[in-house]
């Protein structure tokens, strides 16, 4: 009985694991041992959940268990130990295998379980036991690929790098994140570059500036839904060295962390810009600030909107 269920759940595996594509590269390259049909093997590895053969611990739930068989990644408890089949070569060298497929692997060669991992774990597991294994041989009863442990150690840094994802987002959200990046980004990269020319020209052309840094990240295929009324601007001069201009942003689109106003301080006898957020946080608003090396600073709570030029008054005061 447990025969049958462990070659169910085999055939379970093979139907979710589809290494077409590997294999003819592999059957390519099988004909010409070139190093361009041996790169093309790689390409498609790193796409690959492979299978191998192993001894499997005891105390695995059926949760994990099943991740592992899915080829899913999965953590493991730290007492865990999972310990590869290992092949010995005649050199006495040992190379932990891998397959495409479990038709790839001897019916005399069964081991007591078969793991299907992406290939970036199989690579894992190599490097963790280098001691014991100095290469991963790819279907070695058949096509016997090898990748040494050089190929192995660019391999694994490759998968411990960032992966880029392609994120799809809804209209709204791409106006939320152009609102931040304006407010966070852009506008304070603007006055800190530009110091007091570039302060004197956001308060002349006010909304029309300000729109145009909207209007040059936004694709043609979404429409920027911001005119320049939609800002207003309010310039002080609370003491005589310093200037305060308000920025009261467009209230459609906000949301949590994004900016309702912010206050551009300009401290004359030090020549130096300020600059604050109010942010939307869960209850009422919070005080943010941006730094000339675009780090942001989370200050606190926001007092109510008419004591919001008294505290950062308070605040600009306090910078020296």
């Amino acid at each position: 009985m447990a025969e049958k269920e462990k070659n169910n759940n085999m055939k379970t595996n093979e139907n979710k694991v589809d290494n077409s594509k590997l294999e003819a590269a592999v059957e390519t390259f099988a004909k010409d041992r070139s190093k361009e049909n041996f790169l093309k093997i790689m390409e498609q590895l790193e796409k690959a959940v492979l299978f191998v053969p192993a001894m499997m611990p005891d105390n695995l739930d059926k949760e994990t268990m099943e991740s592992i068989r899915e080829g899913k990644g999965t953590k493991l408890p730290k007492d865990a130990k999972i310990l590869p089949c290992l092949l010995k070569k005649e050199s006495g060298e040992q190379a932990l295998p891998v397959f495409s497929s479990l038709k790839q692997v001897p019916a005399d060669k069964k081991s007591p379980a078969v793991m299907a991992l992406p290939f970036f774990n199989c690579v894992a597991l190599a490097m963790a036991n280098k001691a014991q294994v100095q290469a991963v041989v790819l279907n070695p009863f058949t096509q016997n690929v090898t990748l040494p442990q050089q190929i192995l150690e660019v391999a694994h840094k490759r998968g411990q790098a960032p992966q880029t994802k392609t994120v799809k987002v809804t209209e709204k959200q791409f106006h939320q994140l152009a609102h931040g990046r304006v407010a966070y980004e852009i506008l304070p990269s603007f006055l800190f570059g530009k110091q007091k020319e570039g302060l004197e020209q956001l308060q002349k052309e006010e909304g029309r500036l300000l729109t145009s840094f909207y209007t040059a990240i936004y694709p043609k295929e979404i429409r920027m839904p911001y005119a320049e009324d939609d800002f207003s601007l309010m310039t002080l001069n609370v003491t005589d060295d310093m200037q305060i201009t308000r920025i009261d942003m467009p209230e459609a689109n906000l949301g949590k962390g994004l900016c309702v106003r912010i206050y551009a301080v300009f401290k004359r006898e030090a020549e130096e810009i300020l600059y604050y957020t109010i942010e939307q946080a869960e209850k009422g608003n919070a005080i943010g600030r941006i730094l000339p090396d675009k780090k942001h600073e989370n200050i606190g709570e926001a007092p109510d909107n008419g004591a919001e030029i008294e505290t950062i008054m308070k605040l600009a005061e306090e910078v020296h």
